[in-house]
């Protein structure tokens, strides 16, 4: 621990109060933060975790609009389901307050007029795409219009999530307005704008020169943009959601919500210490520490710290450990298409289960690359891990003392050479585990505290306690002695992961608080201390309970593929005499195989009420061919006979595209005479 900072101030991302947190929100910020915190907390620093809602911003007050309410409803309902959730999760905040808070109106309108007293803002005249029907600017994601780079025709204003490319509004092909479906016209109106080329030699000096230790993830976007060179960037939107524009002349507008939000964690921080915030925010001795996902970076590294510097009185990050992005099943996560996993309903689908979600989404950290949740790799890591690793061996350690000392810590006696090697196994778990934390390499640490419950497991089965005691208790006491010291350590070492099962654990140790320093120790719990009986700290999640949760997702992956279908463009006008020259008939499937040396073919011979005839039809991927045998079929008669792979096709099987692209043979709804006519 760098001993120059006397405190240190966490702040998390404020989530966005649109819609529930969700896992990759977990992974990437909150999770990992709680962890540092936790821990920073066990080691009796003087630590605070600030975290709010982000409640400003046209995402809001478009969900507003289609749900019929205000967007003081939705941000209220959001608001609420994000701070519970996060509780229950056991995100540790001191402080979880909201940008629509009076304070934090306040501190962002004061921190605005400031540097437009100082002359620290650019007044810019530029066009802007504006909908002539609802007599309104459209700000980016008011916009919808296919993407440039790709040719995604439901790409937004600010971003295509087809390509991820970043783009203006104006940037669309065939611009729409999402208000009224119109063509918006160009239209001229004045906004502030920050100079962030003016900050951009300091912001130079300062990451790239004095932060080389950042997370390269971090240091290279932040070069990357750097080299770029920065421009200047709008701080005010046309909007009648948000706080208003301090100053005259700016009616209707407000400020941009990248401006607004990060100077929540001023204002969440003056909410929580009303006379003494400054010593956390402007104090040499204090390290501010920002945990975000990668999508914050250029917001939290570039333009906040320019802000603070264009303010001149605030203490910039020490650090920025931004994670990548965690996908789910193989997809990116996606709030619109409700592929996510959400905190709220996970707490009500796996009551008592919050340390095991925050054991595989910190082990599965997306720390410097993208990662996956899956539902099977979450039940392995339950059973095979939590279950078969941790829990088994507190469970042993715990039911054997009871079996033979009645509950009572032993006394340890005279150690041999298998005691001394399982100690010095793990006599460095401070230093390691501590190190890990403090670089930010969470998984690592996790693995550390794992670490010493395989020690112990391993310990047990080499020293068989259990056979001893028919021959030598005092060997078995000191055995036992030497494995709930190592049940202790596990105490201090998950507390900043697993809080839930580390106080559980506690409990049955029959121990109030842990001490850090004590760590690696083995005098942790005296000889004559009583712990009480076992419960298991973790139970194993069955394949029906995963089989659930596979079926949601697949039933949501399905409801996404038709809400994204669109038909195909209609084809060129028929007479009714182009339609009689088809002779679409009925006919029974008799047989059904697949064609040699053929992937797509199916070979039917079907009864047609003519003598019977034989058809090839490029179905075999979506059916096998017995479930298709007895069906009635639609055909055309009258095609020309032709050879498919050597057989001889005489006529076209009949089917609908679905809105995955799967082809459904088509058929009467009731029994029909073969060769009936169709028409």
């Amino acid at each position: 621990m760098d001993k120059k900072f006397k405190r240190t101030l966490v702040t998390t991302a404020l989530p966005y109060a649109n819609g529930p947190v969700h896992i990759g929100h977990l992974a990437g910020v909150y999770v990992p933060a709680d962890i540092y915190t936790r821990y920073l907390r066990l080691r009796g620093e003087d630590v605070i975790m600030i975290g709010g809602s982000d409640e400003h911003g046209v995402p809001i007050t478009i969900k507003a609009q289609k749900e019929g309410v205000t967007p003081q409803d939705i941000v209220d309902r959001y608001h609420n389901i994000i701070k519970d959730s996060m509780e229950g999760l056991g995100i540790s905040f001191d402080v979880y307050s909201r940008t629509t808070s009076d304070m934090h109106h306040k501190t962002a309108s004061d921190f605005f007029r400031k540097l437009y007293d100082k002359g620290e803002f650019i007044e810019k005249t530029s066009v802007q795409l504006y909908d002539e029907k609802a007599d309104q600017y459209l700000a980016d994601r008011y916009v919808t219009g296919t993407c440039p780079k790709c040719g995604n025709e439901r790409a937004y204003g600010d971003q295509c999530e087809a390509c991820g490319t970043s783009l203006n509004a104006t940037d669309l092909i065939n611009p729409v307005s999402a208000i009224t479906g119109n063509t918006p016209v160009l239209k001229e109106t004045k906004h502030w704008y920050m100079p962030l080329d003016k900050w951009e030699p300091k912001l130079r000096e300062w990451i790239l020169e004095q932060h080389k230790e950042w997370k390269p993830n971090v240091y290279g976007q932040c070069k990357s943009w750097l080299d770029d060179h920065l421009q200047p960037r709008a701080v005010t939107r046309d909007l009648n959601w948000g706080i208003p524009v301090p100053v005259e002349g700016a009616d209707g507008k407000v400020l941009y919500v990248w401006f607004d939000a990060p100077i929540g964690y001023i204002s969440n921080t003056k909410e929580l210490l009303p006379d003494t915030w400054e010593k956390y925010w402007k104090d040499p001795e204090t390290r501010i520490i920002h945990f975000i996902g990668k999508d914050n970076i250029v917001f939290h590294c570039l333009i906040f710290p320019a802000m603070l510097m264009a303010e001149g009185s605030y203490q910039l990050p020490e650090n920025v450990p931004a994670n990548e992005f965690l996908n789910l099943e193989g997809d990116k996560i996606s709030t619109s298409r409700n592929w996510a996993v959400w905190l709220h309903e996970y707490l009500a689908d796996f009551p008592g289960k919050q340390d095991v979600l925050r054991y595989v989404l910190t082990a599965n950290a997306p720390e410097s690359k993208d990662n996956d949740f899956t539902w099977r790799d979450f039940q392995a890591r339950n059973n095979n891990e939590l279950v078969a690793i941790l829990g088994n061996f507190v469970n042993r350690a715990l039911v054997l003392t009871h079996k033979y000392f009645g509950g009572v810590i032993p006394e340890a006696h005279e150690l041999q050479d298998i005691d001394r090697e399982a100690l010095n196994e793990f006599k460095d778990v401070k230093e390691t585990l501590g190190a890990n934390i403090e670089n930010f390499k969470f998984r690592e640490a996790l693995k550390d505290a794992m670490n010493l419950a395989r020690i112990g497991n391993k310990y047990l089965a080499d020293t068989e306690p259990w056979k001893l005691a028919k021959t030598d208790m005092t060997r078995v006491e000191t055995i036992m002695n030497l494995a709930l010291q190592i049940t202790a350590n596990l105490a201090i070492a998950f507390e900043p992961f697993l809080p839930f099962s580390a106080e559980k654990l506690r409990g049955m140790l029959n121990i109030e608080a842990c001490d850090w320093n004590k760590l690696g120790e083995i005098d942790i719990l005296p000889a004559g201390h009583a712990v009480n009986k076992p419960e298991l700290l973790f139970e194993k999640i069955e394949d029906e309970v995963i089989d659930a949760q596979m079926q949601r997702l697949e039933r949501i992956k399905q409801e996404n593929i038709v809400a994204n279908f669109k038909p195909k463009a209609v084809a060129p006008q028929v007479t009714i005499d182009d339609f009689a020259k088809l002779d679409i008939r009925v006919g029974t499937v008799l047989e059904c195989s697949k064609v040699k040396k053929s992937d797509k073919l199916l070979e039917f011979k079907i009864e047609d009420g003519m003598g019977g005839r034989t058809i090839v039809s490029g179905i075999a991927k979506w059916y096998e061919p017995e479930e298709l045998v007895g069906k009635q079929v639609c055909f055309i008669a009258n095609f020309p006979p032709r050879k498919l792979k050597g057989v001889e096709s005489q006529g076209m099987i009949l089917s609908a595209e679905d809105a995955d692209g799967r082809l459904i043979v088509i058929g009467p709804t009731g029994p029909v005479k073969p060769g009936a006519s169709v028409g």
